[in-house]
């Protein structure tokens, strides 16, 4: 059979992008295939414009809180337009690197357009049958709405649709308080928005620590952020030109409803039957590998499932490109995954959570704890809540990491380098600058001594039988 790529990429996201840019690079012939913007949900509907929009509702948050720090100014004047033409702005300057004239530069030959498998060897694109020696799926994924009645004639906003809102609302339901349903509702509601978050279970993010998901869910309620634990829509109705939204208990009236329930992969279109290429609902079927059940085909990024996250898609990638295009013998190693929620304050982590690491290792689990309020970095900003925790074995073996606090995102990375070079908890313990945030670090890693010493009634005697020594042969 005579192909014409090495490899074809279905997808411009963050998965596909990586695999034809590094494919090209090594003088691959890649063709790419996108139906409509290249750069994916990442950047036009998720990791970009949010963070964008978070940091635009941080500002209008310090200005609310100016007079904490003897600063005194009138309320803001929130303009949602010009926010979010921040928003845009900061999209449309990312969006140059991930043009189709760049990857075509490159030597990717890009293609727009909605394809489909034909057989197990084809896919077919614009009328165009092309031919390859493998193909990546990376078609990613999208919001998943609930089916609730009335919802879906009452209208509602997903993440591919809030940041070209034209009003702010002055009332938000936002139905699910993982970190999308989390982040945007707290930025609306520092935006001017009186945001009720609905939360199917006990406390907000529940794949998170739990004592770090308590603590944002604090924060927010102390900004004004209705949550409603264990609470669901029932149904939806417009009255009156409000939208009603009845969980039960009591009808919460808003003037728009922000789904935030979790995403669905993108395979439905692509005929995957003809392919070969197995997948449920939660995504594409992969092996270790990253191949499908057609070996020929691989996938990756969220349309797989699994860690659902723009740098795990990058890394998975990079997988595809060395195993699809030299030699399949890369796995992946999915042991050291670190994410962050972006609220304020921030939630980052990575490996184990505390349960977890007892379930698998019972009495040989050690919690580091510290508080930011013991980090003089965090009072002098006054961030002072929030702490760190990490999670060991008696050897000193880090088993995760979490981080509820001023810029989580960044000081978890000291515990995933730790991680990914099997350091032990003690190389955390070099010298800090002070006074740095990233000191909490280094504070928490020396509880494990002091934690292994106050079990040690041994050398506790030991010690002190040599101090009482020392001071009777000094008298």
């Amino acid at each position: 059979m005579s192909v014409e790529y090495d490899l074809v990429v279905i997808g411009g996201g963050s998965a596909g992008l990586v695999a034809a840019s590094a494919g090209a690079q090594i003088n691959a012939k890649v063709a790419l295939i996108e139906k409509n913007l290249l750069g994916g949900d990442c950047l036009h509907y998720g990791c970009v414009p949010s963070k964008s929009l978070i940091y635009a509702a941080k500002i209008a948050q310090n200005v609310k809180t100016a007079a904490d720090f003897g600063i005194y100014t009138s309320p803001p004047e929130i303009k949602i337009q010009e926010a979010l033409g921040h928003v845009q702005s900061v999209v449309d300057t990312i969006q140059i690197h991930d043009s189709a004239e760049r990857f075509e530069k490159l030597g990717v030959d890009v293609i727009f357009g909605t394809g489909r498998f034909v057989d197990t060897k084809t896919f077919e694109v614009n009328g165009r049958k092309i031919k390859a020696r493998a193909f990546l799926v990376a078609t990613g994924s999208r919001p998943m709405v609930p089916p609730v009645p009335g919802l879906k004639e009452a209208g509602f906003l997903t993440n591919e649709q809030v940041f070209t809102l034209k009003d702010r609302p002055d009332a938000l339901a936002v139905i699910g308080a993982g970190p999308i349903g989390c982040e945007l509702g707290q930025s609306f509601s520092r935006l001017g928005s009186e945001v009720t978050l609905l939360s199917s279970r006990d406390v907000i993010m529940p794949k998170e620590d739990p004592e770090a998901a308590a603590v944002v869910q604090a924060r927010m309620q102390a900004e004004g952020v209705r949550i409603l634990s264990h609470t669901r829509a029932e149904k939806v109705e417009v009255i009156d030109g409000k939208k009603h939204v009845f969980t039960g208990s009591e009808t919460i009236v808003v003037d728009e409803i922000l789904i935030a329930t979790g995403r669905s992969p993108n395979v439905e279109s692509l005929n995957l039957e003809a392919a070969g290429v197995a997948y449920d609902k939660n995504g594409i079927k992969v092996d270790d590998k990253l191949r499908t059940s057609n070996k020929r085909i691989y996938a990756a990024g969220d349309v797989i499932g699994g860690y659902q996250f723009t740098h795990v898609a990058g890394y998975e990638a990079g997988v595809v490109m060395q195993n699809a295009l030299i030699f399949p013998i890369k796995k992946v190693d999915y042991r050291v995954i670190p994410w962050a929620t972006f609220t304020d304050p921030e939630l980052a982590r990575v490996g184990l959570t505390e349960q977890k690491a007892r379930d698998r290792y019972g009495e040989d689990v050690y919690v580091l704890r510290q508080n930011f309020d013991g980090v003089d970095r965090a009072l002098a900003e006054a961030a002072g809540y929030g702490f760190a925790k990490f999670i060991t074995k008696g050897n000193g073996e880090i088993l995760g990491a979490h981080i509820v606090g001023p810029h989580a995102g960044e000081l978890i990375h000291e515990a995933v380098l730790a991680m990914s070079q099997n350091l032990k908890v003690s190389a955390l313990q070099c010298i800090h600058i002070y006074p740095t945030l990233s000191e909490i670090s280094s504070k928490a890693a020396l509880q494990l001594t002091k934690q292994k010493y106050a079990k040690n009634t041994f050398l506790q005697n030991m010690l002190r039988k040599f101090f009482n020594w020392r001071r009777s042969i000094a008298r």
